[in-house]
């Protein structure tokens, strides 16, 4: 076939192309414009054009064909790459789909992490509120006076509850955004900060329940404390997985799977910021009121209640519908299935 019919076989399906290309809107290209069906046919034509381009290279080496098809897929590339939602739309996708199907994903570490701090927690706890001697080795025993009569309790009251509360908030989201950067050391870094953390609570409980005041320890703990440790676990899942992915990362190269991995757990960090935010909101305001506290304990399940059955129900939803909570995932999906022309151009009708 010469070059001429080889243009008048073809020029339609550039023009179709450059067409769904221009409607996508103006100098943004948002794919938002055109419906579901011309989203489909502009990956299809952008494959096709991908193809026809290939094949016109090898066979008729035209400098100015090549130059029309490749500002034709220029066009169509830019759209595909520079698709955005709308900012409400994405903020909604991202709560509903992206983190619970990230956190999902991530749940084989969430019970490893959730082990890695509770365990720690429960053995010392136990273990020095049985044991006088090595408690009070630990904690001298005029400290444990006054942590028990004063300052556990003063705590909560030490500034103005919206200070005290922001204050609360930035300090969880470090943790977990620590124990999320400690990924790079493989299991011990953020098994290490879990454990840590789990062994403070665990003395301080010892230390409360000792003084006979474990009914207010609990009381200040709870309100606040469920939601927190749930997202600090959570946040420990997310760099256990990028520790996975450098130990083991399976069929795929370390570089893929640690790529794919850190993307899971940008996506779960930053949707617990929200869960921090609300907790910090619960210690900073609930946490010392004057509520019974039955009720202020009440908070706290509920809040940590509803944040479990959310992940879950919404998790379980997101991945039967093949979501994973990568970051971006929708658009790459998307880019893969149009970049294949580009490696498979004999499969498709040049």
């Amino acid at each position: 076939m010469d070059i001429d019919r080889y243009i008048q076989r073809n020029e339609a399906t550039w023009r179709r192309l450059g067409d769904l290309s221009r409607r996508a809107g103006g100098s943004d290209r948002r794919l938002g414009r055109l419906s579901d069906d011309e989203v489909a046919e502009l990956v299809t034509l952008y494959q096709r054009v991908s193809a026809q381009l290939s094949h016109a290279r090898t066979v008729y080496a035209d400098a100015e064909l090549n130059a029309r098809m490749s500002r034709v897929l220029g066009e169509a590339r830019l759209v595909l790459y520079r698709r955005r939602s709308r900012p409400g739309r994405a903020v909604a996708t991202f709560v509903t789909t992206s983190f619970p199907a990230a956190v999902w994903h991530a749940r084989r570490f969430v019970a490893i992490s959730a082990a890695c701090l509770l365990v720690p927690a429960v053995a010392a706890g136990v273990w020095l509120a049985q044991s006088t001697g090595t408690l009070d080795a630990s904690v001298p025993a005029e400290l444990q006076q006054v942590i028990a009569e004063r300052d556990f309790a003063e705590y909560y009251r030490s500034d103005a509850a919206q200070s005290f509360a922001g204050r609360v908030t930035i300090n969880n989201i470090y943790v977990a955004f620590t124990a999320f950067a400690l990924g790079v050391l493989p299991v011990l870094g953020p098994a290490g900060i879990l454990a840590y953390n789990g062994l403070n609570i665990g003395v301080m409980g010892a230390v409360m329940h000792r003084a006979g005041e474990g009914a207010q320890f609990w009381g200040l703990i709870l309100p606040h404390g469920l939601l927190e440790i749930a997202a600090i676990i959570v946040a420990g899942a997310a760099g256990l997985q990028i520790s996975w992915a450098i130990i083991a990362p399976g069929d795929r190269t370390r570089a893929d799977a640690l790529r794919d991995a850190g993307l899971r757990s940008v996506v779960i960090v930053l949707g617990l910021v929200a869960c921090f935010t609300i907790a910090g909101f619960i210690e900073g305001f609930v946490t010392p009121s004057d509520l019974p506290t039955a009720l202020r304990v009440a908070v706290g399940v509920a809040a940590c209640s509803a944040f479990v059955v959310y992940v879950v129900l919404l998790g379980q939803r997101a991945a039967a519908t093949g979501a994973t909570g990568l970051w971006g995932e929708d658009r790459r999906d998307l880019l893969d299935r149009a970049d294949e022309a580009a490696a498979s151009g004999a499969t498709i009708r040049a």
